[in-house]
């Protein structure tokens, strides 16, 4: 007996530790490597220009060299028309946009003659789209996609453009002698690409640059744990179904013999109670922190069926595993929820084994969902849907595994009544009784 006092926890807690490590830093770590199916828009815009009495395009020539260059088993690249581009960055279905405009190959002509013919001339533009309001971490990851396949891009048009300037020349009545072109202009037709990176619909300073809608979601699901850790402990203990300690006090009610069942509806009563109180209050002090709310009904309501799903499947799991429930919840909840999430690092950029439990883990579910009610205007499209409909459907699980559970144990003569006779599997009671 003595042994299993120090063996016990520290296997429990070396478990717990690996699973811990294999979570966070799995999650953390090598995000380029676990790349996959980063979703980026293709938009060619180029109309072309008749060069030489040939029409030429461009942009079509880079579209494509992007199409071939691009991995695609790690960028999901969609080649979109402008207008499909924005309702997908406006959706969060793309994590940003790489642009060529109208008058891209019309501008690099000018530029090729500029070289030679003295006037102003600008670089031909491509604009790359970022979408902070996915996530804070997907705008780094979609600039260095940008800045890796456009540089190879660039650096290709400018050779090309150098070896046509140079053909033309040299095809001329009048060849000059030595280099034709100087050495400022030889630096410009060799870069010729003036790459500008802007974000699609900035988010307001109070948005803590994306980070807000996480913490709103962690706060939400905390408010469902904990509360339901806090009021399993008081119910129980009102009901004289466990001890109360108030420092060296230590005080133990007469136990009121009220089944599993009754005991947890009392619970899930509670937890219905405070749940609408509690989104409330988070709602009221995001604005009082000038928080961009731009659908505070919407969020209070969502809130408040985020805190009951999670209240109830967590109170059912305590009255499922008894004080293992702890550890169950906690595994759950927190440990499996916060890498899955996607609200920090997409599931795009971690390891396969971690975006398969965002399939169901609650944080997740609730991520979009309140994703989608800050950021992007409470779009279905956003993930505000499918939210909604997998935190309904953890409520229904939450309260089919309690009543389930506690009815069978009633039913079964486990009662929770001090003077119960507990049985005890032969293994266990010997153990005991050793």
């Amino acid at each position: 007996m003595t042994v299993r006092i120090f063996t016990a926890p520290i296997a429990l807690l070396a478990v717990f530790a690996a699973l811990l490590a294999t979570m966070y830093l799995g999650y953390a770590s090598n995000t380029e490597k676990n790349l996959h199916d980063f979703p980026v828009a293709l938009v060619n815009q180029d109309v072309g220009e008749t060069v030489d009495g040939a029409r030429e395009n461009f942009g079509d020539q880079i579209a494509a060299a992007l199409v071939e260059r691009v991995p695609a088993d790690k960028v999901d690249l969609r080649v979109l028309g402008i207008s499909e581009a924005r309702a997908q960055l406006k959706s969060g279905r793309v994590y940003g946009a790489i642009v060529i405009p109208s008058d891209f190959t019309k501008r690099l002509v000018i530029l090729g003659a500029g070289a030679v013919v003295p006037g102003e001339i600008e670089r031909p533009v491509i604009t790359v789209h970022t979408n902070p309001r996915v996530g804070p971490y997907t705008t780094g990851i979609m600039q260095r996609i940008a800045d890796t396949a456009l540089g190879q891009v660039d650096e290709t048009v400018g050779r090309s453009l150098t070896e046509r300037v140079e053909a033309t020349l040299a095809a001329g009545p009048a060849a000059p002698a030595g280099d034709p072109i100087s050495g400022a202009a030889r630096l410009m037709i060799a870069d010729p690409i003036d790459v500008i990176e802007a974000p699609y619909r900035p988010l307001d300073d109070g948005a803590g640059q994306g980070l807000v809608a996480f913490f709103y979601t962690l706060i939400l699901l905390l408010a469902g744990f904990t509360g339901a850790m806090i009021i399993h402990t008081l119910v129980d203990s009102l009901l004289g179904f466990i001890p109360t300690e108030y420092g060296p006090w230590f005080v133990h009610q007469p136990a009121t013999g009220i089944s599993r069942f009754r005991t947890l509806l009392l619970k899930w009563a509670v937890v219905g109670l405070a749940a609408p109180l509690l989104s409330g209050i988070f709602l009221g002090v995001a604005r009082l922190l000038d928080v961009p709310v731009p659908g505070p009904l919407l969020l209070w309501l969502y809130g408040t069926l985020a805190i009951l799903a999670v209240g109830v499947t967590a109170l059912a799991v305590l009255a499922t595993f008894g004080t293992a429930g702890l550890l169950v919840n906690l595994v759950l909840f927190v440990v499996l929820g916060l890498p899955s999430s996607a609200a920090t690092v997409p599931l795009e950029a971690v390891p396969g084994y971690i975006a398969a439990l965002a399939r169901f883990e609650p944080m997740h579910q609730i991520y979009l969902a309140v994703r989608a009610i800050m950021f992007f205007d409470g779009d279905a499209e956003a993930g505000l849907s499918h939210g909604v409909w997998m935190t309904a459907v953890g409520l229904a699980v939450g309260l089919v595994l309690g009543v389930a559970a506690t009815l069978t144990y009633d039913r079964r003569g486990l009662h929770r009544a001090a003077d119960a006779e507990v049985k005890l599997p032969k293994v266990l009671s010997t153990s005991v009784a050793g």
